[in-house]
C-alpha cells in the first residue's frame, strides 16, 4: 500500500499487476525469491522487492510533494521492527498468544505518535511527507483489529491523523483493485 501511495503522488508510470497470494504467479516468484509483494521489476531489468525502497526509488525520479523532505528513518525502523511485531501478533493471535500484551505494547507505540502530533498535522511537518506514509498502513491495521477498541483509546490527534489519510484522495485510489492477474498502467500525479 505504501509503495503504491508513493507511486501515485510520483506520477511514475508502472504497469501495476495483481497477485493472489494464495496463487503467486511464476513471474513474481522469479522475480523475487521471497516471492512477497510488492515487486518492481525496472525496465533495466533491476529488482526491487522492499516497499521503502520501492518508494525511495520513485519518489527519487520525481516527489513533487517533497515527500523526501519528511523522512525519519529511526521512527520508520521502529514501526516496521518493533510496532510491526506486536500488530502481526495482536492481529494474529494465536490460541494462547498474549493478545493483549502485544495490544499493550503496540498502544504503547501509537502514544508516541500521538506525542509527536501534539503540535503538527502530520509526523514530521504539517504536510504529508515519507513517513506519514510509511506509517500509515500500519496504524490502519492495528486499528481495524478493533476499531471501537482504537476510538476509545486516548489518541485523538493520531485518530483525526488516520482518519484524514483514509479519506485522502490517494488512499482511495491506492484502495482501487484490479482482479488477480489483470494488468493496468497507473500514472496519477497530483494528489495532496
Amino acid at each position: 500500500m505504501r509503495a503504491r501511495m508513493a507511486l501515485l503522488v510520483s506520477g511514475c508510470v508502472v504497469n501495476v499487476q495483481e497477485v493472489a497470494l494464495s496463487a503467486k504467479p511464476l513471474a513474481l516468484r522469479l522475480a523475487s525469491p521471497k516471492a512477497t509483494v510488492p515487486v518492481l521489476v525496472l525496465a533495466d531489468g533491476c529488482v526491487i522487492d522492499k516497499s521503502l525502497d520501492i518508494m525511495r526509488w520513485c519518489l527519487g525520479m520525481s516527489d513533487p510533494e517533497d515527500w523526501l523532505g519528511g523522512i525519519d528513518a529511526g521512527l520508520i525502523a521502529s514501526n516496521d521492527g518493533v510496532f510491526k511485531y506486536h500488530l502481526d501478533h495482536y492481529k494474529y493471535a494465536a490460541p494462547g498468544d498474549e493478545r493483549e500484551a502485544h495490544r499493550s505494547a503496540g498502544t504503547t507505540f501509537l502514544a508516541e505518535l500521538e506525542t509527536r502530533l501534539a503540535g503538527t498535522a502530520n509526523l514530521c511537518r504539517d504536510r504529508l511527507s515519507f513517513t506519514d506514509i510509511a506509517l500509515m498502513p500500519f496504524v490502519r491495521q492495528f486499528a481495524a483489529v478493533d476499531r471501537d477498541g482504537f476510538s476509545a483509546q486516548p489518541l485523538p490527534q493520531l485518530q483525526a491523523w488516520l482518519a484524514v489519510l483514509e479519506t485522502s484522495a490517494v488512499f482511495t485510489a491506492t484502495m482501487t483493485r484490479l482482479p488477480a492477474g489483470q494488468q493496468a498502467a497507473i500514472n496519477c500525479p497530483g494528489f495532496s
